[in-house]
């Protein structure tokens, strides 16, 4: 088999998988793109609670 062939027998089997594929609609992208938002939210305030404490932390030890 020559690359040529190898690459088009890929790509159509890329396509007959894209077609089987189910797309979420408008409204479930919409909710799933607010709940990734979200956790990046809290997981960024945590994040910073964190670091303040440590940083507090050893404010008071170094004095």
């Amino acid at each position: 088999m020559d690359i040529a062939k190898k690459t088009k027998e890929y790509l159509t089997g890329v396509g007959a998988e894209a077609k089987r594929v189910t797309w979420p609609g408008k409204r479930e992208l919409w909710e799933s793109t607010l709940v990734v938002i979200s956790f990046i939210f809290i997981l960024a305030v945590t994040t910073l609670v964190c670091d303040k404490a440590i940083e507090f932390c050893l404010n008071l030890i170094k004095g």
